[in-house]
């Protein structure tokens, strides 16, 4: 299954597992938003990914096999698994095992706190051609505040290290093979705060960007789509996947 879910410590252990980079597509998007569900009892969730890469983000092969049909499918679901993440009332802490790369990274920042082991962080897709769905836009917003994202999605940079602390794109660091436990002991200590309390601050802090969404989605949406869909943008997709990925 492209997610897997474990529990530690009374702390559910949602692991992206689906291929070389993780990537999301139908299958994984529509997995994430069942795994969530299922942890709802846990205290708090910690998500990762697999091998040396947390999320590679979208999966660009399979845009490119199933063109604009596949386009108008998949990005629903892809807003969907997002705001199922940035919605989720219990603590989620992203263990970034390795690389979180364009919407890899916006699952990021769609955690409360995240610790980075090892790889880089940003946000590629404008790299590519594609523009980012009014969800993933709002989710960087509230993570990483206004000011900051024309830097990051202008100019697709990615960061490790010390650079993505100093950026905020992480909130800390721990080695690569103790990522995992301080992820895991951080939302364990997290959920230890009383749920409900807890649930309505977190609602409270978001409730601006949940707002904009419900409020522009629906007109923001079919644009986005219609950008993905154009021949241009599936002809840079294949340019990308042939040169990159094949």
């Amino acid at each position: 299954m492209p997610i897997t879910l474990d529990s530690q410590d009374d702390v559910a252990v949602l692991r992206i597992d689906h291929g070389r980079a993780n990537t999301l597509d139908t299958d994984s998007c529509l997995q994430l938003v069942l795994r969530l569900e299922e942890a709802e009892q846990a205290r708090a969730v910690v998500l990762t990914g697999t091998g040396g890469i947390f999320c590679a983000g979208v999966d660009l092969k399979r845009v490119d096999d199933g063109g604009a049909p596949y386009v108008a499918e998949f990005l629903p679901l892809l807003s969907d698994a997002l705001l199922a993440v940035f919605g989720c009332p219990r603590p989620v802490v992203a263990a970034l095992n390795g690389h979180a790369i364009a919407g890899g990274a916006v699952l990021a920042a769609a955690c409360d706190h995240r610790v980075l082991g090892a790889g880089t962080v940003g946000v590629t897709e404008l790299l590519v051609g594609l523009p980012f769905p009014l969800a993933a836009l709002e989710i960087l917003r509230c993570a990483y505040g206004t000011a900051q994202l024309p830097s990051l999605t202008y100019t697709g940079k990615t960061w490790g290290g010390a650079e993505a602390l100093a950026r905020g794109l992480a909130d800390e660091q721990a080695p690569p093979e103790e990522v995992l436990d301080r992820a895991v002991a951080v939302a364990s200590r997290l959920g230890e705060l009383p749920a409900e309390p807890f649930a309505h601050t977190k609602a409270q802090i978001r409730q601006p960007f949940h707002e904009r969404i419900a409020e522009y989605r629906h007109s923001d949406d079919p644009e986005v789509a219609r950008l993905w869909q154009s021949d241009e943008a599936l002809a840079a997709v294949k340019s990308y996947v042939d040169r990159v990925l094949r």
